[in-house]
């Protein structure tokens, strides 16, 4: 059974992280959920103004192993991506999972997160919009698509997208 790790901190979108760990669990795949909080307790939001449900993170980020994994997610939110974008531990999975070549998923401002590991550059990559003059200017081209697949990085706008964005995850994973 193949393993998809979810990376998130605090107030990330509910939907890009419930829904997307629903559907994958549907297909079959085992998921677990790493945090960079201090507390395992993280808090989800809707739309990024009303908070959502509370979920326990499984392990702390600086005690994962990214060889364990068989693809990363990164769901957005923007005060979750702009705190990951920040965030060595983070960096270091990140980074490691995209380098041994395994699906990297990045979801609507998650890909924030690939300016600050410099995983960005030279990638055609989409996200939500707001982020497109941020994207290009750090070397991407953006492109206005539900899911965009560079090598084996997978971007996707927003949850409304999140079920061509999980069929993408599937299809690199089998």
């Amino acid at each position: 059974m193949k393993t998809v790790a979810f990376l998130l901190h605090n107030n990330f979108e509910q939907a890009e992280y419930e829904d997307v760990n629903n559907q994958l669990k549907d297909k079959g795949y085992k998921t677990i959920l790493i945090t960079t909080n201090k507390d395992k307790d993280v808090q989800a939001m809707k739309q990024d103004v009303n908070k959502g449900d509370t979920f326990t993170a499984d392990i702390f980020a600086s005690d994962a192993n990214a060889a364990d994994y068989d693809a990363l997610v990164l769901p957005g939110g923007t005060v979750n991506a702009d705190t990951i974008r920040g965030d060595a531990e983070a960096h270091s999975i990140i980074n490691t999972v995209y380098k041994a070549g395994k699906p990297l998923a990045v979801i609507c401002h998650a890909p924030w997160v690939l300016i600050n590991t410099g995983i960005a550059k030279g990638k055609k990559l989409t996200a939500y919009h707001s982020l497109q003059t941020d994207l290009e200017n750090a070397g991407a081209d953006f492109i206005d698509t539900t899911v965009q697949i560079d090598g084996n990085l997978i971007t996707s706008r927003n949850p409304d997208d999140i079920d061509n964005f999980v069929e993408a995850i599937d299809k690199a994973l089998s």
